[in-house]
């Protein structure tokens, strides 16, 4: 193996944005897992990822204010659906989400139709470009974390009702989709809160964020020193260190 590939001004700026990413998608996941709605962000993500789309389909200059605006009003609007729709038919809600996922994902499909490089923007949309994310980017992803980490712990969600989870969801997820991907999403929040349901409170925070740091850790190293894409491999790494965990956590009794 070639460890000079292992460039700290590469493998550096993404493991923070990962770091920051788990920030709030390790306890999000969490509450997700607890309300039954699993699939909500891959719906969120590809909703917000119709609006980079559409934006760029317009001409908006790519990673601009104009596309970070779009993502965040095609999120918002969809935890407007989202909540009507837990209001109007709470038992099927995870089916109505997986509808909305595969109708918004269409969607963009049908947007990036005539575009010769329409591939290439899903691809980035699915996969993330976690590699060349920039200082701009952190700084953006890092205040958003901030916000969002805040009104987590101060409980400030709670207060807000259906409508304020969703969107503090969609803003979370907004920030995050375009850096690494709706995969890496949607293994950043279920992976590490699945790892740790049977955890309370800060414990359960801080296994799972460290679960999620190691994955990150290990799946850019190894999608450097391998040439593969970092996000594929992250989600790979992120199952096995979750699964290491729940073997070694399971195994733990009968050693004693």
């Amino acid at each position: 193996m070639n460890w000079s590939v292992i460039d700290a001004g590469i493998l550096g700026p993404a493991l923070v944005a990962g770091l920051l990413v788990l920030a709030t998608h390790v306890p999000l996941g969490g509450q997700v897992l607890q309300r039954g709605i699993v699939f909500i962000d891959l719906a969120i993500a590809q909703i917000a990822g119709l609006g980079v789309i559409c934006a760029d389909a317009l001409g908006l200059p790519q990673g601009g204010i104009a596309v970070q605006l779009a993502a965040v009003t095609a999120a918002l609007l969809g935890a407007v659906v989202l909540t009507w729709m837990e209001q109007r038919a709470p038992k099927e809600q995870e089916a109505l989400i997986g509808v909305m996922f595969i109708l918004a994902a269409c969607a963009g499909i049908l947007v990036l139709a005539g575009n010769p490089q329409g591939g290439e923007h899903l691809k980035e949309l699915l996969v993330g470009q976690i590699l060349w994310v920039n200082k701009t980017q952190l700084l953006w992803l890092a205040a958003v974390t901030a916000l969002i980490s805040l009104a987590l712990w101060r409980g400030w969600i709670g207060r807000l009702g259906r409508y304020g989870f969703y969107s503090v969801f969609a803003l979370a997820i907004t920030a995050s989709v375009q850096l690494v991907g709706v995969y890496l999403v949607f293994a950043s929040l279920i992976i590490p809160a699945l790892a740790t349901r049977r955890l309370d409170g800060r414990r359960r925070f801080l296994t799972g964020y460290a679960l999620g740091a190691a994955g990150f850790a290990l799946g850019l190293a190894l999608s450097a020193l391998l040439d593969l894409p970092s996000g594929a491999v992250i989600v790979w790494t992120l199952a096995a260190c979750a699964m290491l965990y729940s073997i070694t956590r399971s195994a733990a009794p009968e050693a004693t």
